[in-house]
């Protein structure tokens, strides 16, 4: 698995190429901005876009969907609960009102345990709902990719329509705490100072898991 970390957008997102390098297959994960560019560097690596995946439905991960979408002919993938509830007029409007597009509907719905392959790259689906009714991680070879839901020394809110502070906390303490100390975390935004953690290292030093453990 080769994995680039990619600043995009106007709010300090981190969108994620993952891809195979003996077959070329690729996905992109939270492509929120900077769309065009994206593409270029999918294309200077001569990688072929099967996926796009995306953590949650909030408009800052899936802005660039739709573009995206369009020049690279990849299917949208998210939870069903995300991809009902940000697919209404209402979640569209406000979309624009932040400045961006809203997401076309998923092509593919994934569930807690389902595994989205590209070439000899597979990607477990962990549920973690909370920040969202729909939000997930993605574990493979050691990576998550977090999301909102986990950040260096963060987490994310639940103040927002369709989080759980309860719900949450469980989320990371039951599905992401337990993952083994060495797996990097990956988070959705440029929050902390670095860009990647571990497991070990959040539990020692981010102040929102200490009541968690």
């Amino acid at each position: 698995m080769e994995v680039e970390q990619i600043l995009v957008g106007h709010m300090a997102v981190f969108c994620y190429l993952v891809s195979c390098p003996e077959t070329k297959e690729a996905l992109i994960i939270d492509p929120a901005g900077n769309v065009e560019q994206l593409v270029e560097k999918i294309e200077q690596k001569n990688l072929k876009l099967k996926y796009i995946v995306n953590t949650h439905g909030h408009s800052d991960h899936t802005g660039g969907n739709a573009r995206m979408k369009a020049l690279t002919g990849a299917l949208i993938v998210m939870h069903p609960a995300d991809n009902e509830l940000f697919n209404t007029p209402l979640a569209h409007g406000m979309s624009r009102s932040l400045g961006f597009e809203p997401s076309p509907p998923a092509d593919v719905t994934v569930e807690d345990g389902d595994t989205i392959e590209i070439g000899n790259v597979s990607l477990k689906v962990i549920h973690t709902p909370g920040h969202s009714p729909g939000g997930i991680c993605l574990l493979g070879e050691g990576n998550l990719f977090s999301g909102d839901t986990l950040f260096v020394g963060g987490i994310g809110r639940t103040d927002l329509p369709g989080s759980s502070n309860q719900q949450f906390m469980a989320s990371i303490r039951e599905k992401l705490l337990i993952l083994p100390e060495e797996t990097i975390v990956w988070p959705g935004h440029d929050y902390g100072p670095v860009p990647s953690s571990t497991i070990e290292l959040e539990k020692k030093l981010n102040p929102w898991l200490r009541s968690s453990l």
